[in-house]
């Protein structure tokens, strides 16, 4: 099952709260990051939806039944904008299907990216956030799966989320129970923030996962430039302390689109994030 609040957190060296998010090696298909997982000691892993697909939602199940380890979040659902209603209705299905999915993968945790705006208006977009999640969460409560509201970085406002800040993530998930919709909390999203420690304080029994990557200067890449931990300049073991202190005991996601991370050999890539998690985390 996904990220769950309980007993008191790991040491620092312990990798027991280490998760793989399969983008980072991008080039493993879901065979072979469940495989690569648990030769390098990690129980973790979280899947992206369009991975289990090229593997088919069934096998995929049963591959990551038979692996032993356990799946810390599906990504992603959300992206619930859009301009005519039969739009928004195809938002409405394909949320329901992811759902469906993390069901069918054992977790308890769909992350939600929740979508740029149809044109140039911001609030309609943003309205149609809190509307999308209003209609999913009753249906994602009856499976037994939480909503993780991600926040992005506002450079991705024009073309992946109008929820740019932890603020605007915890306005919506405070509007329902707290066993139903929380946030997700992006070390490369929200680090520059002034206001993130206050929000992850407020974020208190909400907050269902941690993603962490480097903000490299300069920046090479908005969306495939992100850093091994360590590569750049986001104090980590201040924001997991944070998370922390606010309850959070789950999985720690590492999460990182980077080119030159994908070109390596897995093995090579996997091994560096284990030590850099180890280092850094």
């Amino acid at each position: 099952m996904g990220a769950v609040s309980g007993p008191p957190a790991a040491p620092l060296s312990d990798l027991s709260t280490l998760s793989l998010n399969q983008i980072t090696i991008n080039r493993w298909s879901l065979p072979e990051a469940l495989a690569g997982c648990r030769r390098h000691g990690v129980g973790w892993i979280g899947l992206w939806r369009e991975k289990v697909a090229e593997c088919g939602l069934e096998r995929a199940a049963a591959l990551v039944r038979e692996s032993g380890l356990r799946v810390s979040s599906l990504c992603r659902g959300g992206f619930f904008p859009a301009a005519t209603a039969a739009e928004r209705r195809a938002r409405r299905d394909d949320n329901r299907r992811a759902v469906d999915e993390a069901v069918a993968l054992g977790t308890d945790l769909l992350v939600l990216v929740c979508g740029p705006p149809a044109g140039t208006d911001l609030e309609t977009a943003r309205r149609q956030v809190v509307e999308g999640i209003e209609e999913l969460a009753p249906y994602a409560a009856a499976a037994g799966v939480r909503l993780g509201i991600e926040p992005l970085h506002p450079m991705f406002a024009a073309d992946r989320s109008v929820i740019v800040t932890l603020a605007q993530a915890n306005d919506i998930a405070l509007r329902f129970p707290a066993e139903r919709v929380g946030v997700v909390i992006d070390a490369y999203h929200v680090w520059w923030d002034p206001e993130v420690y206050a929000q992850i304080r407020r974020a208190a029994g909400r907050i269902l996962g941690f993603h962490v990557s480097d903000w490299i200067v300069p920046l090479p890449d908005p969306l495939l430039g992100r850093g091994l931990m360590g590569d750049g300049v986001i104090a980590f073991r201040r924001l997991r302390a944070a998370v922390e202190a606010a309850g959070y005991r789950g999985p720690i996601e590492v999460e990182i689109f980077n080119r030159a991370l994908w070109d390596l050999p897995p093995d090579e890539a996997m091994a560096a994030v284990r030590a850099r998690f180890l280092a850094h985390v």
